[in-house]
């Protein structure tokens, strides 16, 4: 290599030059400059020539540098083509551009001196020229009589390793004594020089080879010297350059033991007085956090991410004992960008350490951490929002739980608001992290401190779950679980530019569903804290919604709202075991999250086919002892939900000993239970013998059995009915034959899957129902296995077999659940509607086999009354339903055998305790209004009157509900019969003293009855009552025509019955009719009965006799004129008020007693009676019935009032015009469709007209022959019925 070119040997060059154009150079040398218009070109022989010009000034030197610079760095080709084909200029100019780097003091000079010449280097890229500025830098180096002179050189080599990548090779291989120079300038007490040497070191160990061959160095020589170095630096540069020496240097394991002195014991490195003597790297860091400068700051906590990068469990303790994470989190308030995410990545490293939570260093930092996350929002910075996020949320997971890390509610309230505004961020993401801090920000030990935010808890999580949501693809679209891609909703703004891949998604719901299930557990927790059941802080007589009630209902709606959709929705196109593990977990955990609605909860997820779901997960994922986790949850998840499905529906006859043995069964057997439904079915046909001795296989049977039963029960018929009937008959088979009595639970269900799946094409067959019939008569009580199901009732009354053996105990059971299921749910309705809709599901099988009447009586007599009274419900229902059914005669004998033997084993006392009886006789009177036109009466029914009559005669009064039935059962034994079974019942019942007797008694309590709120109500003394006065009246009548003897009489007093009738106090209708009845008897009888004796009238009581008042009233004895015409208006007013009210019953009754007493009065005194019959009034009465609704003459009322005017010749009441419009009305009319009581009046009416010999025209006289030959062929044959009162009244009672 030549040697450096002086001034002497550059002149033939300048000479030869000077005789060109430029200078004398010529235009080769010329080198354009930007831009070429505006600026002269550099001649480059003139450049070379003046920077070596000892006698050029400073400034005309500076000049020529900078056009040098401006030429190498707009356009360096032309340069360089012009250099480097001349060893000698190139040589020459390196030479003296290094040696004005240490002639020349000016420092921009300097900056100017070393850029050119740095970028003449990296241009020429040769080695050679490389060799010499190393050579000349070791010179210099060597003769430099200060330390101070070597600045510009360090500075020179620190460049050239910045801009030539092999230079710092070079420098260690070749030319490796200039590194002890380095040391030298590191100890020189100018801390210029020390920044360029560190920026120099630096340099040297960012390459591999100098890491390799400085490595000794360092730890021998340089670690103490760079440690105290960087601790007393003073400059901005220094502490820069020595951060970047320190950022190199950490790159490497061995640095870094070197610089944290791993060597030291735990007991040093915990001592704060050890760590400042020593001046050990922690607290240098730290040092430099507590500078304001955000750069220093910020290389600081790279420094510190870069040691414990390594390994945080090493070297972190150092760090957390000097107090760093506390610096760290003090510089998260700056607002560069740049530190915070240094500070984020240190301070998520120490995460890792325990120490860091132990120390309570989150508890000092987490509200500068919250609040950093809150300005940090603010900035378009999604990579630092994940960052962030990230590091609240290893906070959240891993804050020890006895270090509460939210001391002020404030805080926690602040950190909520985050979390709900990431959520909400457009950045999928960061919505992801945001989801994962919501799911570790739901911890108990999180939100304790009072009053816990449940109204915010449930917006956040409302907003987590619906994000989600809205990530999630349309369900319409239904795509293969093995497809890649998914379409994202555009419902949400931030979606609208999110088409990923689906495992984001999958993550996403991952975490989504473990915030809902922490977000369960929470609730849970929080259960057994006073404190957070509401909110205490509450105003008085306010409601809060920030109860953990509100809350807990919240996650039920949300779950069924959005969270079970959503995975549904996803498990169309993929099945994860991580995301159903969480999913079933936290369904597992809502059992306990409101225990009002656990019942409900469950039947909701059993009739959504969660069973059927369940298992085909443990099938798929959980079989050859895979996926543990998800295996244990699944099980858990059965478990739970069978356990709750069974106390709602086995409630009333549930032990803790049989539940502790189900759960029991299930907790062993459902882990065990990872088949296909497939091979489940077959598993129930297995025999023991081909399993070990353990009992597995019985095990796994009886799980199998109840996930069938519960699924059944709630509607999730998840496998074929065919199939399970078979596969449910061999598993009994199979265990009658070895054995083997299945638990009662078990067997229940057994006998639930036969009946619900039972196909009567496909019936048992003998030996199935042999098999059956055994194993229940080994059970102590039927009810261990019965199950409240129509179709389990139709399975043991189909087989005779079965019904023979089972049935009464099936209806016992069957009739006795009404009411434990009434009591027990809240949307039962009333007793009646429930016991219909019971009747409903036996009444078919009641037509079909009506031998089950039997038991069901024996049910009436052997039950409790709720029982019975529901026994007799159905009997009544299946009566009115099914005329054809022939069954009175059974019945009857039944009832007859019954009333005996309660009549012979009971007293008065005891037959008045019994509540069944009562029942007993209003199915019997129920079957007796069953019974069709007139029929006579047989033995049993004459034994029945007996019975009844002697059972009326024990009973007192005021026993309305035995005898209300028993008299209406007498007054129509007297009534649907033939005369001469009429005339035997007669004497049969005035035989019956004690009958007469009671009867005596009821009728005198109508004077004493309170009057009732509502005319219309009939309560049961009144209805007691109205049977009363009806079968006095039936007594009176058949007595008085059969002449029947009598061996006790009735006494009444007159004034008190016309009383009745006259002054009515708001009596109920049906009461009146009967009252009613009873006096048109004493009317026709002309009060002459030897069974009544009206009180004054019987000679023997030895009572002067009133005398009547005039001729008058001694000719209508025992009336007066004056009750007559009372009666008449008192008649007359009902009439009014029935018009008003619409009452058909009482109308007729009304008419037809007015009827009666004029018959009366025309018999006694003709002119009392024509009087009566003539009065104006009656007239004005006609009128306003007709002004009514109907407004027409075709009314039985109004006909029968007409007949009896023309009876009695009363024409100032009826003219000819009225009855010409009645026959032209009647003449239009369609007398087909008239009502059967208008067709008799109407037929009266015109007879009455033919016998009366009215001046009628002959076209009216033939009107009237074709209405009566019309109406005749459409007469009932059943005409005396018109004076029955049928005793609806009963049904009241009965219904009550």
């Amino acid at each position: 290599m030549r040697s450096a070119p002086g001034r002497d040997g550059g002149r033939p060059v300048m000479a030869e030059a000077r005789a060109q154009p430029c200078g004398g150079h010529g235009w080769r040398w010329a080198v354009p400059l930007r831009p070429p218009p505006l600026r002269p070109p550099l001649c480059l022989a003139c450049a070379v020539e003046t920077l070596g010009d000892g006698s050029a000034s400073l400034v005309r030197k500076k000049h020529v540098l900078s056009r040098l610079h401006d030429a190498l760095a707009w356009q360096a080709l032309p340069v360089i083509q012009l250099l480097a084909p001349d060893e000698r200029v190139c040589i020459h100019l390196i030479g003296t551009l290094f040696g004005m780097l240490h002639t020349v003091e000016d420092s921009s000079a300097l900056d100017l001196v070393a850029e050119v010449l740095v970028r003449l280097l990296v241009e020429l890229k040769s080695e050679q020229y490389l060799g010499c500025i190393l050579d000349e830098s070791q010179k210099e180096l060597c003769k430099a009589t200060s330390m101070r002179g070597s600045l510009p050189t360090f500075t020179l080599l620190g460049k050239l390793a910045d801009a030539i990548p092999g230079f710092a090779d070079v420098l260690v291989v070749e030319h490796s004594n200039l590194v002890d120079h380095l040391l030298m300038g590191l100890m020189y007490p100018n801390e210029a020089i020390k920044a360029a040497v560190c920026y120099l070191y630096g340099k040297l160990y960012s390459s591999s080879v100098g890491t390799e061959r400085l490595s000794a160095h360092f730890e021998e020589k340089l670690c103490g010297l760079f440690l105290n170095t960087l601790g007393c630096a003073q400059t901005k540069e220094l502490q820069v350059n020595c951060l970047g020496l320190l950022k190199e240097l950490l790159k490497s394991d061995q640095f870094v033991s070197i610089l944290m002195n791993n060597s030291k014991t735990e007991e040093e490195s915990e001592n704060p007085d050890c760590l400042e003597g020593e001046n050990p790297l922690p607290l240098v860091l730290k040092k430099l956090l507590l500078t304001r400068d955000e750069l220093l700051q910020a290389a600081s906590s790279h420094c510190v991410a870069a040691v414990l990068v390594h390994s945080p469990s090493r070297y972190a303790p150092a760090f957390i004992h000097a107090d760093v994470p506390e610096f760290l989190f003090e510089c998260l308030s700056c607002s560069s960008e740049i530190l915070i995410w240094s500070v984020y990545c240190c301070l998520l490293l120490l995460t890792e350490e325990h120490l860091f939570f132990s120390k309570c260093h989150t508890v000092y930092g987490i509200e500068a951490l919250v609040r950093s996350l809150q300005d940090v929002l603010q900035l378009n910075n999604a990579e630092l929002h994940k960052q962030g996020l990230l590091l609240f949320t290893e906070i959240l997971k891993r804050q020890p739980v006895e270090i509460k890390l939210f001391t002020s509610r404030g805080v926690c309230m602040e950190a909520i608001d985050v979390l709900m505004e990431t959520v909400n961020c457009p950045v999928l993401e960061v919505v992801v992290e945001a989801v994962r801090a919501v799911a570790a920000f739901l911890r108990k030990d999180h939100l304790s401190s009072p009053p816990v935010p449940y109204e915010e808890l449930q917006k956040l999580l409302e907003a987590v779950l619906k994000r989600c949501a809205d990530l999630s693809p349309p369900q319409s679209s239904k795509s293969h679980a093995s497809d890649g891609l998914f379409s994202v909703s555009q419902s949400h703004p931030a979606n609208r530019n999110l088409s990923r891949v689906p495992q984001r998604q999958g993550q996403f719901l991952l975490n989504t569903l473990e915030s809902f299930r922490n977000a369960c557990r929470l609730a849970v927790e929080f259960q057994s804290d006073p404190m957070a059941q509401e909110n205490a802080f509450t105003a008085p007589n306010s409601e809060s919604k920030d109860t953990l009630s509100n809350f807990s209902e919240f996650l039920l709606r949300i779950c069924d709202s959005l969270c079970i959709p959503m995975v549904m929705n996803y498990l169309e196109r993929a099945v994860s075991p991580s995301v159903m593990e969480v999913f079933i977990s936290a369904l597992n955990t809502l059992f306990t999250v409101v225990p009002k609605m656990r019942i409900k909860f469950s039947r909701k997820l059993a009739s959504s086919s969660f069973i059927r779901l369940t298992l085909e997960l443990k099938a798929t994922f959980c079989s050859v002892q895979r996926n543990p986790a998800l295996n244990q949850v699944c099980s858990s998840f059965l478990c739970n939900l069978c356990l709750s499905l069974y106390s709602a529906t086995e409630k009333e006859k549930t032990s803790s000993q049989e539940e502790q043995e189900m759960s029991e069964l299930l907790q062993k057997g459902l882990p065990q239970l990872n088949y296909t439904i497939a091979e489940s079915f077959l598993l129930l046909a297995e025999t023991p013998e081909l399993f070990s001795l353990d009992q597995s296989l019985c095990s796994h049977q009886h799980c199998f059995i109840l996930l069938l039963y519960f699924s059944y029960t709630l509607g999730d018929r998840f496998a074929p009915e065919a199939e399970v009937f078979f596969a449910v008959r061999n598993f009994l088979l199979s265990a009658e034959e070895h054995g083997d009595c299945p638990p009662p639970h078990i067997l229940r269900a057994a006998l639930y899957l036969l009946a619900v799946c039972h196909d009567k094409d496909k019936a048992l067959d003998a030996r199935s129902l042999c098999t059956i019939r055994r194993i229940l008569d080994n059970l102590p009580d039927l009810s261990l296995v019965y199950v409240h199901c129509p179709l389990l009732l139709r399975f043991f009354l189909h087989y005779t077999e079965l019904m023979g053996r089972f049935g009464h105990q099936v209806l016992q059971l069957w009739f006795s659940w009404g009411k434990c299921k009434q009591s027990e749910t809240e949307e039962a309705g009333s007793a009646v509607s429930d016991q219909l809709g019971s009747a409903d599901s036996l009444l078919p099988i009641l037509k079909s086999n009506s031998s089950i009447l039997l038991i069901l009586l024996d049910l009436v007599c052997s039950s409790s009354v709720e029982v019975a009274w529901k026994v007799l419900m159905t009997l009544k229902t299946f009566l009115e339903r099914n005329e054809d059914v022939l069954v009175c005669d059974l019945l009857r004998s039944q009832f007859l055998q019954i009333l005996q033997q309660l009549l012979v084993e009971s007293s008065s006392a005891s037959l008045q305790a019994n509540r069944n009886l009562p029942v007993l006789l209003s199915l019997l009177f129920l079957v007796q209004l069953r019974s069709k036109g007139r029929q006579e009466l047989d033995s049993t029914d004459f034994k029945l009157l007996h019975q009844v009559s002697n059972l009326c005669g024990k009973c007192r009064p005021r026993d309305t509900d035995l005898l209300q039935p028993s008299l209406n059962f007498l007054y129509w034994s007297l009534h649907q019969t033939t005369p001469c079974s009429q005339q035997r019942a007669v004497a049969v019942l005035l035989s019956n003293v004690s009958l007469l007797e009671l009867l005596q008694k009821v009728l005198e309590c109508t004077r004493l009855r309170s009057p009732a709120s509502e005319p219309a109500c009939l309560s049961p003394e009144d209805a007691l009552l109205c049977s009363g006065w009806l079968l006095a009246a039936s007594l009176l009548q058949y007595q008085h025509r059969y002449n029947t003897e009598v061996h006790q009489t009735l006494s009444l007093d007159l004034t008190e019955v016309l009383n009745a009738v006259i002054f009515r106090k708001k009596q109920p209708i049906l009461l009146l009719v009967s009252i009613m009845q009873f006096l048109r008897t004493l009317l026709r009888q002309n009060f002459s009965s030897s069974l009544l004796v009206l009180r004054g009238q019987n000679p023997a009581q030895g009572a002067v006799q009133p005398q009547p008042s005039s001729l008058q009233d001694a000719a209508l004895y025992p009336l007066a004129m004056q009750q007559v015409s009372s009666l008449v208006v008192s008649l007359q007013n009902l009439l009014v008020h029935i018009q008003l009210q619409k009452e058909m019953l009482l109308s007729q009754a009304v008419v037809a007693c007015l009827e009666t007493l004029v018959e009366y009065l025309y018999v006694k005194n003709q002119d009392a009676a024509l009087h009566v019959a003539s009065q104006p009034w009656h007239r004005f009465l006609l009128f306003t019935l007709l002004s009514g609704g109907q407004k027409s003459f075709l009314q039985p009322e109004v006909l029968r009032l007409m007949t009896l005017f023309l009876r009695y010749q009363s024409s100032n009441i009826i003219s000819q015009k009225e009855i010409s419009q009645i026959l032209q009305e009647a003449a239009e009319a369609n007398l087909a469709e008239l009502p059967e009581a208008t067709s008799r009046a109407l037929h009266l009416f015109l007879c009455q007209i033919q016998s009366s010999h009215c001046q009628m025209e002959p076209v009216q006289s033939g009107t009237i022959q074709t209405l009566l030959e019309r109406l005749l062929g459409q007469r009932t044959t059943c005409m005396k019925h018109q004076d029955i009162v049928y005793p609806l009244l009963g049904r009241d009672t009965f219904d009550k």
